[in-house]
């Protein structure tokens, strides 16, 4: 029966790319597209465009490379073993083997806002992170349906693209910050004119600044959390857990909102819930979807599974009742 199940559950894995490929060029080219501006802004000279590439290139790479560290270290998170989180464990292999996937690394963050959050460059290198409030809050049930949620995020490819655009809001931002202390132009005239160019500086940072808000906006959509709910949910058989979960999380985080630093921020957008306080005008711009309306597609998806499973057992018992 227990094989049944499985099968069933494979069956029902749907895995929605989002064009997640297609975002991660996107980000890269514009990111070299930000460096070459800011190059030439501070005066284009050659004697910087190799200080320049090896940003770009540092940047490029470390993005990739290193995206579950800047994110995990963001959150001052450290791993920890089974003994640590027995039910962290138990139920991540479970769900992991049910999908029939690697198991990612399990890490807890010293922060009492409860939320959880997935990272890493693909299945094999990725990372999921509670908070010791969610552990606090939630029961084992909503811990699955939490942890189902997280782990849909790394088998439908969203991760990487999700911390590389977190990573680079924050280069952008701080290469139209070093533009007030970058010098220059071609000419002696541009040369004594760094009070102009600190000018330019400070109004390209402010503009910059939003365009790395707004990259994290364009990478991490409210479909996709939309997505992560319906498959998490059919990878545990149990949306209505996760309605508890999303209920009590948003509730949670609104009562005990974490601080917005510069790591947090980088990291919210990749959160299960929006971990900061959210009113007036913020809700429009907000990446996570609004919690009702997804507890409320929770609750439909409930019945009908419910309904899907009185369906089957009835055409079951017609079975074995004509044999």
């Amino acid at each position: 029966m227990d094989s049944v199940i499985v099968t069933i559950m494979n069956r029902e894995l749907k895995v929605h790319g989002h064009f997640n490929g297609l975002k991660t060029t996107v980000l890269f080219a514009l990111m070299w597209a930000v460096i070459m501006l800011v190059w030439w802004f501070t005066g284009g000279r050659q004697g910087t465009l190799g200080l320049f590439i090896v940003i770009g290139l540092g940047t490029t790479f470390g993005s990739y490379w290193f995206s579950d560290k800047l994110a995990i270290a963001s959150m001052r998170a450290r791993e920890v073993s089974e003994q640590e989180a027995p039910v962290l464990y138990r139920v991540t292999r479970e769900l992991s083997a049910a999908a029939g996937k690697p198991m990612p690394r399990i890490y807890i963050a010293p922060t009492m806002s409860p939320n959880a959050f997935a990272t890493g460059r693909n299945e094999r290198h990725a990372a999921v992170c509670c908070t010791q409030g969610i552990l606090q809050m939630l029961n084992e049930r909503e811990i699955r349906g939490v942890l189902g949620h997280e782990l849909m995020h790394v088998y439908n490819h969203d991760i990487l693209t999700s911390a590389i655009a977190s990573a680079m809001s924050t280069v952008i931002t701080y290469l139209g910050y070093s533009m007030m202390y970058l010098g220059g132009g071609n000419s002696r005239d541009d040369r004594s004119n760094g009070g102009g160019l600190g000018l330019i500086g400070v109004l390209l940072s402010a503009i910059l600044a939003p365009i790395g808000a707004s990259l994290i906006q364009m990478a991490i959509s409210r479909t996709r959390e939309y997505d992560a709910d319906e498959d998490g949910s059919r990878l545990t058989r149990d949306p209505e857990a996760l309605a508890s979960a999303l209920n009590k999380i948003s509730t949670g985080a609104q009562a005990n909102p974490m601080p917005q630093t510069a790591g947090t921020q980088n990291v919210a957008a990749m959160m299960i819930a929006n971990p900061f306080s959210v009113q007036g005008l913020s809700r429009l711009f907000s990446t996570h979807p609004p919690t009702d309306q997804r507890i409320a597609r929770l609750m439909r998806m409930a019945q009908e599974m419910q309904q899907s499973d009185v369906d089957a057992g009835s055409r079951y018992s017609q079975v074995g009742y004509q044999d």
